[in-house]
This record gives structure tokens, sequence and C-alpha cells, in this order.
């Protein structure tokens, strides 16, 4: 394939598996705020699945697509969902449980992902085999078409999932992990962290353009990520 035929056959594979990633990520958020008696999201519109609902022109389509293009570190996001601590019972504790839950949405859905992979697997071993060719010619017959499609959409949304869960993990506002550090740490050093955020989007921006020149967000996410859909994958194909 050349270079925008490659790049169109990798957009067909991602788009529904990083539209549902971030879509839950964000449902997720507004989820767990609704059950800790913050109902913004919900009155809001925000407590649904509808993409429609949450996508972010830049964030979800413009900047994924410059990634694609620039063949670096892939990352979208969607519309934050809008959360009102002063709503929560305990807002301490409970910024960090609704912080949380995006991530662990992302988690449940790549280990989902993976055990369909291996389903998948099991049907039709010669998935892998027909996966690496990517010309549906030589796909073996009419099930090849549905279930190559499947597989290989299905080890992409894994591999999305992790990525989002341990980007969003880092711990600088206002990304989750920020959050939930901001939440466990005492009231002096949360309030210390808080003053980051106005510049913690500016900072990380800056971080992925340079990436390939810093490997700050490489080295950070690279081997963890490595690592957690790795024992994903073992773990299901055992």
């Amino acid at each position: 394939m050349d270079g925008l035929s490659q790049i169109l056959y990798t957009v067909s594979y991602l788009a529904l598996p990083l539209m549902l990633a971030i879509v839950a990520h964000e449902y997720a958020h507004g989820w767990v705020a609704d059950r800790f008696g913050d109902t913004t999201a919900r009155l809001q519109g925000r407590l649904t699945m509808n993409p429609l609902a949450h996508i972010d022109i830049f964030g979800t389509i413009i900047f994924p697509a410059l990634c694609l293009l620039a063949g670096g570190f892939l990352l979208a996001w969607a519309k934050p969902v809008p959360i009102n601590s002063s709503q929560l019972r305990r807002p301490r504790r409970d910024m960090a449980m609704v912080a949380a839950a995006g991530p662990a949405m992302n988690l449940m859905i790549a280990i989902a992902s993976a055990l369909l992979f291996a389903v998948l697997f099991y049907v039709d071993r010669s998935l892998p085999a027909q996966m690496n060719d990517g010309n549906p010619a030589g796909w073996q017959d009419g099930l090849g078409m549905f279930l190559v499609p499947l597989a290989v959409m299905a080890k992409y949304s894994v591999m999305i999932n992790v990525v989002l869960m341990v980007f969003n993990l880092i711990p600088i506002p206002p990304l989750d992990g920020g959050r939930i550090l901001t939440s466990l740490l005492p009231a002096r050093s949360a309030m210390a962290l808080m003053r980051l955020e106005p510049y913690g989007m500016l900072i990380l921006v800056g971080l992925i353009v340079f990436d390939p020149q810093l490997h700050v967000i490489h080295a950070i996410t690279g081997t963890l990520v490595d690592a957690v859909a790795g024992t994903i994958f073992s773990t299901v194909l055992e």
C-alpha cells in the first residue's frame, strides 16, 4: 500500500473503536458523578452514549487525523463531561472516584475487546495470517470477510483503550490522574497541584508535539502500554 492508502486503511479500522473509547470514557465520568449526587451531566444531556453529544471537532476528529498524518503519538478526546464537585456528597473522595471512572471504563473495554479477539481466534485459527494480509482479496472466504475486520478492530480497540487509560492517568491536571492525585493529597499540596491546571493542557500539547525529539510521553506511556496490553492479550489467549 502507498502512504495514503495505508492511512485510509488504518482510519477505517480505528474510527469505531476510537469513538467508542472516548465516548464511553466521558459517559463513565458522568454516570459515576450522577450516582454520587451530581446531576449536571444528566441535566445537560451528556449522560448518553450518543457520540454527537460528546464530539469535540478538534479533539475527536482533527487532532487524531493530524497524529495519523504525522505518524506520531495517537491521541483523541471528547468534550469533557461537566462535573460540579459541590453537588457531590463527599467532594474529595467522590471526585477521585469520578476521575478514576474514565480510565476504569477504558480498561474494561480493552479486556472485553481482547476477549472478543480470543473468541474470533478460536472460531478461525487462520485469522492472524489473514490480518497480516491487508488485501481483502487474500481473505479466504465470506466468513473471513466478516471476521478479519472485526478482529482487526478488536485488536486496535485494546491498544486504543490502554493508551487512553495510561495517558489519562498521568498525574497532571486536568487529566484524570491529576484529579485523582489532587483528591488524595493533603489540602495544601492539593491546592499547589490545582494551580497547575490552567497550564496543564499547554504542557501536555507541548510534550506531545515535541515528543519525537524529547521522547517524554513515549517514555512514560510506551512501556506501560506495552506491558498492560501484552498482559491482557496473553491472559485471554492462554
